[in-house]
């Protein structure tokens, strides 16, 4: 298991430069990548996602790239020789129909479109890929690897609340064969203060015994409960990205016990079942960091 958060570093120098890579993890529903620092190297964005999406299923991943090309890959001035010597016969042309001698300064060289460009970009992307792609290999072993660490102590965390979650669905279990009894006196009880007295032989009162067996009975409930606890333990397990399952299995776990809560009809199981949405909750909570 995995968690979301995490960070990694990588550094690489080749013969074409060096690069330095730093990826920051935090939590997010879907995977999403923002990249920084490659604006002059829009070719090597799908590589750069491609390499971390085969590793990453879920978060959101800022990756900040730094390359610093060789000096000899490095930007320079070009120079347009034969433009350069084109201004110059102007000028000469010049000098000689006003009759005095004007030659081109720097700065005439400069402002004449073409002579003189400076390529800001000029990085060959197949050049810069050579550092980029070990120091992003590194970055993404020291984010898995600070990410399966914490991975480790959820699934550790997640087991121990599961496990509370285990003990109260069994005392739930404990307590509800009792409730038909209970019920029972309740009425004969409450018949008596009325002044009214109860024929155990009575159909209505069989009747109504029934019926209030069946709408308490939460026999499929507890069994759901039971499936669910199963899963999760199989997901916590699993050697797979399991966020997603688990976020709908703490779904389906609240719906069970807030369903045996409706259901109750006993102060006691009432309490187990808000014990157990309140550990549910924290539950929840920790599995919004779950890869």
């Amino acid at each position: 298991m995995h968690s979301m958060t995490g960070f990694g570093r990588g550094s690489a120098t080749t013969d074409h430069g060096t690069a330095t890579v730093e990826i920051a993890g935090v939590n997010r529903k879907q995977v999403e990548v923002v990249l920084l620092g490659i604006r002059d190297l829009p070719e090597l964005e799908n590589l750069i996602r491609r390499a971390v999406l085969t590793r990453v299923s879920r978060g959101r991943l800022q990756i900040s790239i730094d390359f610093q090309p060789a000096a000899e890959d490095r930007a320079g001035v070009q120079v347009d020789k034969e433009a350069a010597a084109d201004l110059e016969r102007a000028f000469r042309v010049l000098s000689q129909h006003l009759k005095r001698e004007i030659s081109p300064s720097a700065g005439d060289f400069l402002r004449a479109p073409g002579i003189v460009t400076f390529d800001d970009r000029a990085i060959n992307p197949d050049f810069a890929w050579t550092a980029i792609e070990p120091a992003l290999e590194v970055a993404l072993e020291q984010l898995l690897e600070m990410r399966g660490n914490e991975g480790r102590h959820l699934a550790d965390d997640l087991s121990a609340r599961l496990a509370t979650l285990q003990e109260l669905r069994a005392a739930i279990a404990e307590l509800a064969p009792a409730r038909p009894a209970r019920y029972r006196e309740q009425l004969a009880k409450r018949m008596a203060e009325a002044g009214l007295e109860l024929d155990p032989a009575d159909d209505r009162v069989l009747r109504e015994l029934v019926l209030f067996t069946d709408r308490v009975d939460i026999t499929e409930e507890l069994t759901r409960l039971d499936s669910h606890f199963r899963k999760f333990l199989e997901y916590l397990a699993a050697g797979e990205p399991a966020g997603r399952h688990l976020d709908f299995l703490c779904q389906e776990l609240h719906r069970e016990f807030n369903t045996i809560g409706s259901k109750a009809s006993d102060a006691r199981i009432a309490q187990q079942v808000v014990t157990a949405k309140a550990e549910l909750e924290k539950i929840r909570e920790q599995v919004q960091n779950v890869e």
